[in-house]
């Protein structure tokens, strides 16, 4: 991160350089990674330090922070924890966004599983005494989150006979399958 740090009628020295690109370094790697540039600067009032921090953080977002102290260090800190403060901020608003939309990004997993008919079974039985066939494929299938058109449209280009799929508007798992007579069939547990 490039850092300049300017004063209007107050010497910045060499220590209040080396003070204030330590702490914005460590705010920015604590809460911004990938920070741009700080800009800060400091300038006397009758009685106070200034200090005015205009962090560019990168993707069109900028923060500004202000600060007063006795002198320009106490003036700096207060401004920084100002934007350490926002940066946490800005940070929980990201995450609880990206979390709200997390349910429908991730699509829960299953597993298709192909049975050998019971006909077919001729040396084995399943090892419990159901009366189901033996496994003999199994991989982990997706159950996307669609509308009952989207399913019906996804199982129609894939040719399949059946469709498990999240419903989007209830969230519960539904099916569409083709029926017997070339109709399109829909079963939703939670639908009244």
């Amino acid at each position: 991160m490039h850092v300049t740090v300017a004063g209007k009628q107050v010497d910045t020295g060499e220590a209040l350089k080396v003070h204030v690109r330590e702490g914005l370094d460590a705010i920015t790697r604590k809460y911004f990674d990938h920070a741009l540039e700080a800009k800060v600067t400091f300038h006397r009032n009758r009685a106070h330090f200034a200090c005015d921090i205009n962090l560019k953080a990168g993707r069109g977002l900028t923060m500004r922070a202000e600060g007063q102290g006795p002198d320009a260090h106490r003036a700096f800190d207060e401004a920084a924890e100002h934007l350490a403060k926002r940066l946490r901020r800005y940070r929980r608003r990201v995450n609880e966004h990206a979390r709200s939309f997390a349910p429908e990004r991730e699509a829960p997993a299953g597993r298709e599983r192909v049975l050998l008919p019971p006909d077919e079974e001729a040396e084995s039985a399943p090892p419990n005494g159901a009366d189901h066939g033996a496994i003999i494929a199994e991989h982990p299938a997706e159950i996307a989150l669609l509308t009952v058109g989207e399913a019906v449209m996804r199982m129609d280009l894939a040719q399949l006979p059946v469709l498990m799929f999240r419903n989007k508007a209830t969230r519960a798992l539904n099916v569409v399958y083709r029926r017997p007579d070339g109709h399109v069939g829909w079963i939703d547990p939670d639908g009244g």
